[in-house]
């Protein structure tokens, strides 16, 4: 111990003088610079919103027209609540039940513990928020006393929502689980995929309508002169919210998921084993990892997202009734996004039943391909629709289409991007078959490079489409949108990140069927259902089918692969969102800076060097990153596999006892939260000195992490997506479970386990909350600056560095596999 302290003072000495040195150069580029800044009403505590009603739409103001919006939001919560008592009331054996009960009070615990936790990590930002508004930029005009708590309350809303439709996730997935299962043992396929759809579903619209109520009850009922800010506060904490929650989640899933797939290979024993005691650990990591993460991320993004677009909208545009008219045609979009997915949902979920309810066999990736183009088409459709009749005569009369037509980019992208993850990643992909031929003579190892190579096939594929989609949008951008507002392209890319979003419950429903089958197959092994005295006599009685438990565990396994391509699929469109939409909200610092693009637009060049060494900074973050949080799985999953060894017994018990199940859980638990405490504090504190160091070396670094987490989540999330399906061809078409090369494809999952639903998903929400809480900060180091001087900023952006350096280094040695424990 005292080695290691005297190691960090060492490191510290060394970085502080690099620091200072840094500093020094630094401040003879930036000082001059910060001295020209805005004053605070040009910042984030000025941003006031328009008076809706001075502007009518359809026959009544904008402020009426919007308040209607709120019924919808309604109608999309009773949506999900139908669905919800649905799943709840579908027959299910009692065997099956309590199993999922089990997961669900073991993933109740998790959260529980997760909640205490983010509301520690939510005093970080609650000392900046009251920093800035409190103390160097509250708002305008308006007593501190009555603004500073209001903004610190929806920061608090906005973790409340990533946590509270987490929560809610959690539990229908633990509903659809057991009923899933059970559906299975009537050999049709069409209820077993049904069911997982309708949880996703009620998942999807329950999100949306709270994300999108929560929002228009900041723009409708909060004063315009302050709901800017409070927009801010609400979008920091759900972002805080979503980067905890996915992060911790993902870490806590694979070490379970690792923990429990290596016993297979050890042991020889078969999947989900009741007798091993990860099993249960796994099931909660598949909802706490591909359900919470998920459902809070999608949260924070369809949050954000608008947020950015708000932020922008009263940043970049001057005029007061333009201001209006295209806020309030954003959310009137965002409404009709709702109506479109649950129409698309109804009408897929029709042709569906007539399609596949009688049949023995169906390809369950089928239906929810149609049901993700169908919405697409649909959204697009109403796109054009509603901004006819919203803003028919914004700028000179032919801006209604030309926004309509840059939304639908992004519309498009929500259907393309997910069927180029297919190429990469479904069990017919080419790629994924790749890997299973790689795997039959050259074991784990050529297996593994083959899941390489998809990995980085598609990030080339999907970055291009992403950019061919994205200059579409710039090129419609140019069509005389920039005679309504600065930089108009800017806002262009926020609209087709707006448009990713399109089929927001859709997406989000796709990408939670994945968890549901993956538990489905486990719950129906953890039931020991065929082990049931009479169990054939009894099904026929109460239930009134005859069983059949072979085409159950065939149907189930097949459908766990459709679940793994689609949970695969939403990742990049999540993604996606990060990086489109992180550019409207590094341009509402970029304004900061430049007052309006007015001064100081020099600096955003290759001849400013803060801002190239900051482009270079940002890839050393990301990368670091992928370290951090796969080294959290690495030692959380050694210590899962020496406990489950130590414990795990094959002989003369049919199942693991809770207390070994709940000790794995205990463990996963652990190491994700001392994972997630190490990186939330480095990125924090990260965040604070790049800020303070120099504020265009910030954006070169937001844009650098931006970029560089685009490719490595895209690369990480693919190439993990190919090995899970890789083996899942190996148990469900080869049928050879328990070989050598069913061997192969098990290390080679577990390799892309911490990639595709660790380090790759929790770079979306990371890279937002970053941009977003970096809004505050950079603009607190300007403040600080004009005030007194470069000297303190540059001593407080090396203290802060230090910090997070502090915790960098901990992230790995503090966090390393120590075999003398025990």
């Amino acid at each position: 111990m005292h080695t290691w302290l005297a190691g960090v003072r060492s490191l510290l000495g060394r970085f502080a003088k690099a620091g200072a040195v840094c500093a020094a150069l630094l401040s003879l580029n930036c000082t001059a610079a910060l001295a020209q800044a805005p004053d605070t009403a040009g910042g984030e505590a000025g941003l006031k919103l328009p008076d809706l009603s001075q502007v009518r739409f359809l026959g009544m103001d904008g402020h009426k027209l919007l308040t209607i919006g709120i019924l919808f939001c309604i109608f999309g919560l009773i949506f999900g609540l139908v669905i919800y008592n649905r799943l709840k009331n579908l027959p299910v054996h009692r065997s099956m039940r309590e199993v999922s009960e089990l997961i669900y009070e073991t993933c109740k615990t998790y959260l529980i513990t997760q909640g205490k936790f983010l509301l520690f990590l939510w005093l970080f930002i609650a000392v900046i928020i009251v920093l800035y508004f409190g103390v160097l930029s509250p708002v305008p005009d308006k007593p501190v006393s009555t603004t500073l708590p209001i903004i610190l309350l929806f920061s608090l809303i906005g973790i409340g929502g990533s946590y509270g439709v987490a929560w809610f996730g959690i539990r229908v997935n633990t509903f659809a689980n057991s009923r899933t299962a059970f559906a299975g043992l009537r050999g049709k396929p069409y209820p077993i995929y049904q069911i997982p759809l309708e949880a996703g579903m009620s998942i999807g619209m329950m999100l949306i309508s709270v994300e999108l109520l929560m929002m228009l009850f900041i723009l409708l009922f909060i004063p315009g002169d302050y709901a800017g800010a409070c927009f801010i506060g609400f979008a920091i904490g759900e972002s805080l919210g979503a980067a905890a929650l996915r992060i911790a989640g993902g870490i806590f899933t694979k070490i379970a998921d690792i923990g429990s797939d290596l016993m297979k290979i050890v042991f020889k024993i078969k999947e989900d084993d009741a007798r091993n005691p990860g099993v249960i650990a796994d099931c909660t990591g598949d909802n706490a990892g591909d359900s919470v993460g998920p459902s809070a991320d999608g949260f924070e993004t369809y949050g954000v997202t608008g947020v950015a677009l708000i932020t922008f909208i009263l940043l970049g545009v001057k005029d007061p009734t333009v201001q209006v008219q295209l806020l309030v045609w954003i959310f009137v979009m965002r409404i009709a996004m709702l109506v479109a997915s649950a129409a698309a949902y109804f009408i897929n979920g029709a042709v569906a039943k007539a399609r596949y309810s009688n049949v023995d066999k169906m390809n369950f990736e089928s239906p929810l391909t149609s049901l993700v183009w169908l919405t697409s088409f649909i959204s697009i459709a109403m796109t054009f629709v509603i901004s006819y009749m919203i803003i028919p005569t914004l700028g000179d009369g032919t801006q209604w289409w030309k926004l309509a037509s840059i939304i639908s980019c992004g519309t498009l992208a929500g259907a393309v991007i997910p069927e180029l993850v297919k190429v990469f990643t479904s069990t017919e992909s080419r790629h994924v078959r790749e890997v299973v031929t790689s795997a039959e003579e050259g074991g784990a190892s050529l297996g593994i490079l083959s899941g390489f190579v998809a990995g980085n096939f598609s990030a080339y594929y999907l970055g291009l489409a992403m950019v061919f989609l994205m200059s579409v949008s710039y090129l419609f951008a140019r069509q005389g949108l920039g005679g309504l507002m600065i930089a108009a392209p800017v806002f262009a890319f926020g609209l087709v990140a707006f448009g990713f979003l399109g089929m927001g419950p859709v997406t989000i429903a796709v990408d939670s069927y994945g968890p549901v089958t993956d538990n489905a197959q486990s719950v129906y092994e953890l039931s020991l259902i065929e082990q049931v005295s009479n169990i054939k006599q009894e099904l026929k009685k109460d239930f009134n089918f005859d069983a059949n438990f072979e085409r159950a565990k065939d149907l189930l396994e097949e459908n766990d692969g459709a679940g793994n391509t689609f949970k695969a699929t939403a990742k990049p469109v999540l993604i996606g969102t990060a990086v489109v939409g992180a550019t409207t909200m590094i341009f509402s610092i970029i304004m900061l800076l430049t007052k309006g693009l007015t001064e100081n637009v020099d600096h955003l060049s290759l001849l400013h060097a803060p801002f190239v060494l900051g482009l270079i900074t940002g890839g050393a973050m990301i990368y670091w990153f992928t370290g951090a949080s796969t080294q959290a799985v690495t030692t959380g999953a050694y210590r899962a596999v020496e406990f489950i060894k130590a414990n795990i017994k094959l002989e003369g018990v049919e199942k693991a006892s809770v207390e070994d199940s709940k000790k794995v859980v205990e463990i996963c638990t652990k190491y994700a939260q001392k994972g997630m405490l190490n990186i939330f504090i480095a990125v924090f504190f990260a965040t604070l000195a790049f800020s303070f160091l120099e504020p265009f070396f910030f954006i070169g670094y937001l844009i650098s992490i931006a970029v560089f987490g685009l490719y490595q989540a895209i690369f990480m999330a693919n190439a993990g997506g190919a090995w899970d399906n890789a083996k899942k061809i190996v148990e469900v078409e080869l049928k050879q479970k328990g070989t050598p090369l069913h061997d192969a494809t098990v290390i080679g999952d577990t390799v892309g386990d911490p990639f595709k639903d660790t380090s790759s998903v929790a770079l979306n929400p990371v890279i937002k909350f970053t941009t977003l809480f970096g809004l505050l900060a950079v603009e607190l180091a300007v403040k600080l600056t004009t005030q007194t001087g470069g000297m303190l900023t540059h001593l407080l952006s090396a203290a802060f560095f230090a910090v997070s350096f502090v915790f960098v280094y901990k992230s790995f040695y503090g966090m390393r596999i120590r075999q003398s424990q025990h």
